[in-house]
């Protein structure tokens, strides 16, 4: 074919390839002959897919088998027949779930899963490479699994026991030495990993391994074995018997306990001291070969020459500061080995608070915390030491102080406490009242007051009670007595009143209103006043030790409403009657301002008229007035009443219409009157001239009367000039 019919048929391909529709309806996978076999069973899987397409030919179809999540198998065909996965001689490893999934022209679809299992596995089948070994020698063993496939894990048991510690291997080939000297029944299995179990095999075939012992044993010899007190020396020797001359394989370990002695090869010897931390000695002695072990041990007695020294306090609870004597003994002693030897005891820590008042005796004062002791005793080389001893020095308990939660309010409970500040727990507290004992309360927490609930039935003051503290065989502290005064709750109101001054009628603006509340009750009291239009704001506030408190404002039309008070103290509170306080009228200055004002216009009107008047008839009486002031208005004889005038009379000054009891003569100079107006202008800044009206009373005796009375009156006007400064010139 030429080129160009290669590429126009190319091209013409991929164009019908573009052009052509596609979809994929359905994709099912299908297990032949079925989903469960048996081994060795050929298996197929079968992949059939429904396409629809608009073209005619044939399209591409890349098709996918998953065993679970990882792809097994994958083929690019344009034939539409089904695909066909197989699985010839099936075995158990190819247990799983499959899918098929198909892709066309980009567009993909996964078939359901399917799952296949298959059972039976092959019987595995056990060799060895020795029959027969000597103890010590290693053996190999080989575990066959004849044509299972996948991955394998083999274990290998050596009679009951699982060897390599039950670890399973990938290797079907082990080399290991048996323990112990016998027959040794060895078999083994394998597992065929499989997700998401594996599976797990038959046991295979037991072939019997026979392990001989080593004619080589460890030979342990002690002396004195017998009547062995601690601090005998020991002849110890660990040897291997029967020893020939190449021997270089082995090494000897020597032991006591958990204690290495010795180490050698072939031989061991050790002079060692008894010593009695347990009753019975084990001593061992090991030979190792290799993987082999031989072990042969003894026990020996060993008594004690003296026992583990006890320290001990002579008090059962030590306070700081106390005197204290401590104590080391031991309790068993072997008179006869030690040959009147006596132990030796010393105190560890010894420090300068303890002196040695004898052996084994040790006095001092305990600190102020806590702290540790031991005790050595010793003798023919031997030392024991003592358990540590641990004092927990106490603080006293200082003195309690007493108190009362909240108030003690009569007839009420009232939880009374009681705290040292200092002192160690565990304090007993006791509440004691009129020297009888009440409550006792244990507190074991630091700084924690003791509680004590009474019910107050006497009034007064709770001096009766008091209470103690104690942490220890030492006297007690004692607190002061309870000083806390009894609350008498409050009494309903006896009376709520309001007095006004004036009446109630007659209240009126500008005037004050006094409120008093009244109560009954324990002191201090708080009073609160409230009107009914806000009764969550008080519109005043006292504290009084009295029964009764009062609350006074300035009236006015806004304080019209309803009054009442709150009284309470600590025991509780209770609530007035209310009042009404009735609308305000007029105040009275107002009341009386209107006819006050037409008064006083009236009463000024008058006396702007009045001085008009008399100013109008000042200059006609001027000249009578001169000459009143220069000559007397009687007869001689009565010079003695104006003398008396001038001390006494009332003088009526009408131009400022007053009284003036001035003591001035009534005859007075004057200056000469201004004849013009000019005059009159220049006299203005003198003295202002005032008349003077003087009544004389008449004589009893008609005789003695020189001059007729004018229309019975005798009048006198004289002219009295008045200081600038409010003297008569």
């Amino acid at each position: 074919m030429g080129l160009l019919p290669l590429i126009t048929s190319t091209l013409l391909f991929s164009w019908t390839t573009l052009n052509a529709a596609v979809k994929i309806t359905k994709v099912d996978l299908s297990i032949e002959p079925s989903a469960d076999v048996e081994r060795n069973t050929d298996v197929a899987l079968r992949c059939k897919a429904e396409v629809l397409t608009s073209g005619t030919e044939a399209l591409n179809r890349v098709y996918t088998v998953y065993k679970g999540d990882s792809v097994i198998y994958n083929k690019t065909t344009s034939s539409s027949e089904d695909l066909l996965y197989r699985l010839p001689q099936a075995r158990v490893s190819n247990n799983g779930k499959y899918k098929c999934a198909i892709t066309i022209m980009g567009k993909a679809k996964t078939s359901e899963a399917a799952t296949l299992t298959v059972t039976g596995m092959s019987t595995p089948v056990l060799r060895i490479n020795k029959a027969n070994i000597t103890e010590g020698e290693s053996v190999t063993a080989t575990c066959l699994a004849q044509g299972e496939t996948g991955s394998l894990l083999f274990s290998f048991h050596d009679n009951s026991k699982e060897v390599e510690n039950g670890v399973w291997v990938t290797s079907s080939r082990l080399t290991f030495v048996p323990k112990g000297v016998g027959n040794h029944n060895i078999h083994c299995s394998y597992l065929v990993l499989n997700m998401p179990y594996p599976s797990k095999s038959q046991q295979s075939n037991t072939v019997t391994l026979t392990v001989e012992e080593l004619s080589i044993e460890p030979v342990l010899k002690i002396s004195p074995q017998d009547n062995v007190y601690e601090g005998d020396t020991l002849n110890i020797t660990c040897s291997v018997s029967n020893s020939t001359k190449g021997y270089q394989a082995g090494e000897l370990f020597l032991s006591q306990d958990t204690e290495l002695l010795e180490s050698g090869e072939t031989y061991i010897h050790v002079n060692w001291t008894a010593h009695a931390r347990t009753p019975v000695l084990t001593i061992r002695c090991q030979l190792d070969l290799g993987d082999v072990e031989k072990v042969v041990s003894k026990t020996v007695s060993v008594r004690e020459l003296f026992s583990v020294p006890t320290l001990r306090v002579s008090a059962v609870e030590v306070f700081q500061e106390d005197e204290i004597s401590l104590t080391c003994r031991s309790e068993k002693l072997s008179y006869d080995r030690l040959e009147g030897e006596s132990l030796i005891y010393s105190l560890e820590p010894f420090d300068y608070q303890m002196v040695r008042k004898g052996n084994g005796v040790f006095v001092g004062k305990a600190k102020t915390i806590d702290f540790n002791y031991t005790c050595t005793a010793a003798a023919k080389g031997i030392k024991k030491k003592s358990n540590v001893l641990t004092i927990h020095p106490k603080v006293p308990v200082s003195t309690p102080k007493i108190w009362v939660s909240g108030s003690a309010v009569l007839g009420k409970r009232v939880a009374i406490f009681c705290l040292s500040d200092t002192g160690t727990p565990p304090i007993t507290y006791t509440l004691w009242k009129a020297s009888k004992q009440n409550q006792i309360a244990v507190v074991h927490e630091f700084n924690k007051a003791a509680n004590f609930t009474v019910v107050i039935n006497e009034t007064g003051r709770l001096n009766h009670y008091l209470c103690t503290a104690s942490n220890g065989d030492r006297t007690p502290g004692l607190s002061d007595k309870l000083q806390t005064a009894v609350i008498v709750p409050l009494e309903p109101m006896t009376t709520a009143s309001l007095m006004v001054v004036p009446d109630v009628g007659d209240i009126s603006e500008g005037h004050s209103v006094i409120l008093i509340c009244s109560f009954l009750g324990t002191p201090p009291v708080t009073v609160k006043w409230f009107r009914d239009s806000d009764d969550l704001n008080p519109l005043d506030t006292t504290t009084t030790n009295s029964n009764n408190t009062n609350y006074e404002f300035i009236a006015n039309k806004e304080h019209t409403d309803s009054y009442y008070c709150r009284a309470e103290n600590r025991a509780n509170s209770v609530k007035s009657n209310k009042i009404n306080v009735v609308a305000v009228g007029m105040a009275m200055w107002k009341k009386l301002l209107i006819p006050g004002t037409i008064i006083l216009v009236v009463f000024s009107l008058v006396m702007v008229g009045f001085i008009l008047f008399t100013r109008s008839r000042r200059v006609g009486k001027r000249e009578r007035a001169a000459e009143l002031s220069v000559k007397p208005a009687s007869p001689k004889s009565d010079d003695s009443l104006t003398v008396a005038l001038t001390h006494d009379t009332e003088v009526y000054n009408a131009a400022t219409v007053r009284v003036d009891r001035t003591p001035e003569s009534v005859w007075s100079s004057r200056k000469p009157e201004a004849e013009t107006d000019d005059d009159l202008s220049t006299l203005s800044n003198e003295p202002e001239v005032e008349y003077t009206e003087v009544v004389h009373p008449r004589s009893s005796d008609p005789a003695k009367r020189t001059d007729p009375l004018r229309k019975g009156t005798d009048t006198v006007y004289s002219e009295l000039q008045n200081s600038p400064h409010g003297e008569f010139a």
